[in-house]
């Protein structure tokens, strides 16, 4: 999605540049023949500077005033080849001048337009409300792992760093319902609310939930109160980056082996091993495949959860356990192993 989307603006900015240094072009030869004809008016005629410059002026825009003085035999001669190429001078500028204004407004316009069809035509994605650091590292993710997403920002610098890199951003506040609609909330498949405040985010949650019943919601926390409102809004996560970054901090005092065997694991590491959730789809070729018999397919991996339908999810499920459509295989793995569990997961 991004690389396409940034691709399609790209080739319009550069007319529009190139509209901007014509009209610049055009207003500099305007200039420099509006300065030429004063100085050949003080030359010819005597005139100061200010009558002069007078003289061009209405030559140039042909407004018929009246002359400054009345002029001699070369000065007449003067004002009409002035008059001639002022003319056309002058509409070379105001033209290129519109063209440019122009190319700016169907510019503004075709990128709302494009956005707009780019969000329609999403399903299943993800809504990112705000583009702070949380924001931004969850857009970051999910850009690196393929998944379509938007980002809502009222800020323009947020904007214009989205647009800059291919992702897809509605201008508008996460707190109105009409900008969540236009982000297409009701085909999102999760929404992130990752505003500053705990009171915004449970009223960003309680309207994700009004408009799509099935959407999970995963909502930042600042304090215990506000994680306590947001799981009563409906968050399906309710994420404290505040705890989280205690938990770690501790966790690498008391248990750093462990902490190195997560880091090792984090996507945008090193990306050695990773944790990857696929669904069975109803023709996959992995149906009836018992987990001890993955690897004789070429899928080498730990499987480590499974979840299937309205039953808790199943940890540690043993080696003679049977894989069914439907099911949400939670596997641990190196990347390569980890995308032939995806592609046998897709239908047959």
């Amino acid at each position: 999605m991004s690389p396409s989307f940034a691709s399609r603006r790209a080739p319009d900015r550069h007319a529009l540049a190139s509209a901007g240094r014509r009209a610049a072009a055009a207003a500099l030869g305007l200039l420099c023949l509006t300065l030429l004809g004063t100085l050949g008016y003080m030359a010819i005629e005597g005139m100061r500077f200010l009558d002069a410059l007078y003289m061009t002026v209405i030559t140039l825009t042909t407004v018929g005033y009246r002359e400054v003085k009345p002029l001699s035999d070369v000065g007449l001669w003067y004002t009409m080849g002035l008059l001639a190429v002022g003319v056309g001078m002058v509409f070379y500028t105001v033209v290129q001048a519109g063209a440019f204004l122009m190319e700016g407004r169907l510019l503004e316009l075709w990128s709302r337009r494009s956005t707009m069809r780019a969000i329609d035509a999403l399903h299943d994605h993800v809504v990112i409300c705000g583009f702070g650091r949380l924001g931004r590292a969850v857009a970051e993710q999910l850009a690196a792992s393929g998944a379509a997403f938007v980002v809502i920002d009222p800020d323009p610098a947020a904007q214009a760093e989205c647009e800059t890199r291919g992702w897809l951003v509605v201008a508008g506040s996460a707190l109105d319902d009409e900008t969540l609609a236009t982000a297409g909330i009701t085909r999102a498949r999760a929404l992130v609310a990752a505003l500053g405040s705990d009171a915004d985010n449970v009223f960003i949650a309680l309207s994700a939930r009004e408009h799509n019943a099935a959407l999970r919601i995963h909502a930042r926390a600042e304090t215990s109160e506000g994680v306590r409102r947001l799981r009563q809004a409906g968050a399906s996560q309710v994420i404290s980056p505040h705890q989280l970054g205690g938990v770690r901090i501790a966790n690498a005092i008391v248990r750093p082996g462990v902490v190195e065997f997560l880091e090792l694991s984090d996507v945008g590491t090193a990306r050695e091993i990773d944790l990857e959730e696929v669904r069975l789809s109803e023709r996959s070729a992995a149906c009836g495949v018992r987990l001890r018999d993955l690897a004789g397919r070429g899928v080498r991996v730990s499987v480590v959860a499974i979840k299937r339908g309205d039953e808790a999810l199943r940890l540690q499920p043993g080696p003679d356990d049977e894989l069914c459509a439907g099911d949400r295989v939670v596997a641990l793995g190196d990347r390569e192993n980890l995308a032939r569990l995806a592609a046998m997961a897709e239908p047959a």
